[in-house]
């Protein structure tokens, strides 16, 4: 009688092939390339219970700190626990004891492929397992291999389905067998895309630009898309955009109101802005107004901004200058006095330059966000406003406004005045609670 022969005798019997699996020599060197496979989908650590171990090859390729228990129809070792699936059922303890089972060449020579899903489905362990369907080996005679039940891909599926597995990972391993995680946990299917695009200075070594980009990725949904545009020179932005985003947190100004990005606003399905104002004097009132009737909301970023441009708008709120959430309360402790001009604008590493400012006692800063990180950690501070360069004469003003948002008063330029702490991190948990506002607004514009 062919070894074929004896094998479908076996199956006709309802029997399991014990001497088979009794001889080492069934055990093909070819299903290492399958433990190999299978071994990358094993988390480091995992107290492993495979299931129909033969060779015990899956051990030999498992990472770091995994604990192996083999389990098979006859003992490998000293270690394997016997079982028998057609028989006295799964190991149940052994189950139980385990982060995984891996059950390789194994459900193809189950009668009851049904019973042996329930028994499992009991322990909620999660199953990484093959499986080689009817519709992947085509052709092949499925007896005289021992295989003993013909399942489609989709009936494996289905099979582990009605016990409450669904599969979380299924990988093609070859030409004949595909690989399984089959886990009990409820299915979260993945969040629908967004596309959200951001309108800013981004491209120049802006201190504040450069940090706004970061605090935006903190609040945005994970499955956001983002692109970029710059403001100066803005042309058009892309179709299909969920969310535009007007501002990092930077001023506008005169030639940044233009009618690009108000056509900008008008392409978008909902737009929010996070800017300030500064040169007011020389701003378009009118171009900044109908900006706002566009923004689904404008997150202004002082008191100031709000009341001279957003009073009385439902569609207009006072954030804050966001910034200050990327700065530490800190305390310094060099006397050496800081002098921060134009070279913070030269793309240095901004943990570096947060460092650099929080170390000095006394710090003096022509950059308007360099100095709110001062006021985490320094003791005296002043300021050198900026003036227009149409007109010296006017002022961005936005310094001030600054200050009136942290201490309720202004100081004036060129002359140092001692920082008020508590002020300073109360103003930050304000700001903090804010943004924690936005960061639901932004969820639910993107739905």
């Amino acid at each position: 009688m062919s070894e074929a022969d004896r094998r479908r005798q076996v199956i006709e019997a309802r029997e399991t092939d014990l001497r088979r699996w009794s001889d080492p020599a069934q055990l093909e060197a070819a299903w290492e390339a399958r433990s190999r496979a299978v071994a990358d989908f094993v988390p480091a650590g995992t107290r492993l219970l495979d299931i129909g171990c033969g060779a015990m090859a899956l051990e030999r390729h498992l990472p770091f700190g995994c604990r192996y228990q083999p389990c098979d129809l006859v003992a490998r070792d000293a270690r394997t626990i016997v079982a028998d699936l057609n028989g006295g059922g799964i190991p149940a303890e052994a189950v139980a004891a385990s982060d995984l089972v891996t059950m390789l060449g194994v459900w193809e020579y189950l009668y009851d492929p049904d019973a042996v899903f329930a028994a499992l489905a009991a322990t909620a362990k999660p199953i990484l397992c093959s499986y080689c369907a009817t519709d992947l080996a085509r052709g092949l005679d499925r007896r005289a291999l021992g295989w003993v039940n013909d399942l489609t891909l989709q009936g494996f599926v289905d099979l582990a389905g009605r016990h409450g597995y669904r599969p979380a990972i299924v990988r093609q391993i070859d030409g004949l067998q595909c690989l399984f995680k089959l886990v009990r946990e409820p299915f979260a299917p993945p969040p629908p895309r967004r596309r959200v695009h951001v309108l800013s200075c981004l491209e120049y070594g802006n201190f504040g630009d450069r940090l706004g980009f970061h605090l935006l990725n903190d609040l945005l949904p994970p499955q956001v898309e983002v692109s970029w545009s710059p403001l100066v020179g803005l042309t058009e932005i892309p179709d299909g955009i969920d969310l535009l985003v007007v501002g990092l947190g930077n001023s506008l100004f005169g030639r940044l109101l233009n009618d690009r990005l108000l056509a900008a606003t008008r392409k978008a399905k909902r737009s929010i802005g996070i800017f300030g104002t500064q040169f007011r004097p020389h701003l378009d009132a009118g171009k900044l107004s109908a900006l706002l009737d566009r923004l689904t909301h404008w997150y202004a970023r002082y008191e100031e901004d709000l009341r001279l441009y957003g009073r009385d708008r439902r569609n207009a709120s006072h954030l804050g200058d966001w910034l200050i959430d990327a700065f530490p309360m800190a305390v310094a402790t060099e006397d050496a006095l800081l002098t921060i001009g134009d070279e913070v604008l030269e793309n240095q590493p901004m943990d570096r330059t947060i460092q650099q400012i929080q170390r000095h006692r006394r710090v003096h800063s022509t950059r308007l966000h360099p100095l709110l990180c001062a006021l985490t950690s320094a003791t005296e501070v002043s300021y050198t406003e900026q003036a227009s360069p149409r007109n010296a004469a006017v002022l961005s003003g936005k310094f001030r406004a600054m200050l009136m948002d942290v201490f309720e008063q202004s100081h004036p330029p060129a002359s140092f005045w001692r920082v008020d702490r508590e002020r300073v991190m109360r103003y930050k948990a304000r700001v903090r609670a804010n943004m924690d506002g936005l960061r639901a607004d932004i969820a639910r514009l993107l739905g």
